[in-house]
């Protein structure tokens, strides 16, 4: 892995210090002029599109685009019961998380007479992605069915890429998790595709008022085009870890968590943060036995942890530490310092922390109760991973009397002629025969 060395020196601010930190190409809007004309394909030709996008994209000619509601019973009943009673564990651990975050309508009393309610509503129908590339990613459909049926919606689908191997189906394991979830709508799609389909819909899908789930870099496309008309979660770009640690971190933990992440793919970015040279020295001695004995070698391991995206990062302390990764901004941040949790206080910028030695990332992409689908690409300094509350709508609701409204009259008409909109001020005046009431 490379070397950043941001010892010495006094740190820049913001940008500057965004800038000097490792981060992978990713070019969304290259790939948005790419996604355009097949986005406009499924718009106007349909099913049909998407057959002809599966057998292009996915080598298999599909007789339907909707997963047969057998096909996913019989998934299911042979699913590995070792597989089933982890995904079953993942689940229960996730609704009890997201069931908490279920938000309620609070009133306000502005006035007498006048109270503003803030009620959550759910989206009525949302189109969730699992990915199907290089691996099978069951958990991406737990993390984006239960927020979503914790939040309350109505109608839930699901597209998966069809798989040669399986017929055109999507994976079984996909399947499965899909049924243990209660999700029967489920679509053999993939790629920008997909997106496509739930924006538009099909004659065998019903459009979408919103779409999540990650992807590679043609969903994060066409999320992109069709931003404005339906609602997305994010642009998801390539996975990435950060670890903050010090000299009593344990190395071999550390290789093994930077792994962890290089396996997705060969783009995934690891990043050590460290004031400890020796720590630095001994996770890139762990990271090779390590390598050697893992799969997908050379492929996505290597490439990764030697690409310009992941570095080892030299600072001064654990304060210059904090303010790199508050910078950095990670998808997922694990903090392996004396007395983490009170580190872990001081992070203001990550999709997710992780605190300690007990608490690897793995932890939270299957079995912690918290969500995976979470910013990349620095997002964390903006955006929230996948939650109850991306499904919900906030609704103000306006209840004023006629002597509340009184009230107030003369601010509201002198705010509207001051912003030369007078009729806004009209608005108010017509209520009370065009004269505004005395102030009282």
């Amino acid at each position: 892995m490379a070397r950043i060395d941001l010892r010495g020196d006094a740190l820049p601010e913001g940008a500057a210090l965004r800038d000097l930190l490792p981060r992978a190409d990713f070019d969304v809007a290259s790939a948005l002029e790419k996604v355009r004309p097949i986005c406009e394909a499924v718009h106007h030709r349909g099913d049909a599109a998407l057959i002809d996008y599966a057998e292009k994209f996915d080598g298999v000619r599909l007789d339907q685009v909707r997963v047969p509601a057998a096909a996913l019973a019989r998934a299911l009943e042979e699913l590995d019961p070792a597989v089933r009673a982890a995904m079953e564990e993942s689940i229960r651990r996730a609704r009890l998380v997201h069931r908490e975050q279920r938000r309620t309508p609070h009133t306000t009393q502005v006035v007498s007479g006048g109270t503003v309610t803030e009620k959550w509503v759910p989206v009525e129908r949302v189109g969730l992605y699992a990915p199907g590339g290089r691996s099978v990613y069951p958990s991406s459909v737990i993390m984006n069915v239960v927020p979503a049926q914790e939040a309350g919606v109505g109608s839930v689908a699901l597209a998966s890429p069809a798989q040669a191997e399986f017929g055109g189906l999507p994976h079984p394991t996909i399947l499965a998790a899909c049924a243990l979830l209660g999700v029967d709508e489920v679509y053999a799609a993939g790629g920008a595709t997909a997106v496509a389909m739930f924006a538009y819909g099909t004659e065998s899908c019903a459009p979408a008022n919103m779409v999540t789930g990650p992807g590679n870099i043609w969903v994060a496309a066409a999320k992109r085009y069709f931003t404005g008309k339906i609602g997305i979660d994010a642009e998801a770009g390539p996975t990435e870890i950060a670890v903050l640690a010090d000299e009593t971190a344990d190395p071999a933990h550390i290789a093994s968590d930077l792994i962890s992440q290089a396996e997705h793919d060969p783009l995934a970015a690891a990043v050590l943060v460290t004031d400890s040279v020796g720590l630095a020295d001994a996770v890139e001695k762990e990271l090779q036995p390590q390598i050697a004995a893992t799969k997908h070698i050379e492929d996505r391991i290597r490439p990764a942890l030697a690409g310009r995206q992941s570095a080892i990062v030299l600072v001064d302390g654990i304060d210059e530490g904090l303010r790199v990764v508050n910078a950095y901004g990670a998808e997922h941040l694990e903090i392996q310092t004396v007395d983490a949790a009170a580190v872990a206080e001081r992070v203001v910028n990550a999709g997710a922390i992780f605190v300690g030695p007990w608490a690897p990332v793995s932890l939270g992409d299957y079995c912690a109760g918290s969500n995976h689908v979470l910013p990349t690409g620095g997002c964390a300094c903006h955006s929230s991973g996948l939650s109850v509350q991306s499904f919900l709508r906030g609704i103000h609701i306006v209840d004023y009397t006629q002597d509340a409204l009184a009230e107030v009259a003369h601010h509201v008409v002198t705010l509207a002629e001051a912003e030369d909109l007078p009729a806004h001020g009209a608005a108010v005046k017509a209520r009370f025969g065009w004269k505004v009431p005395e102030n009282k």
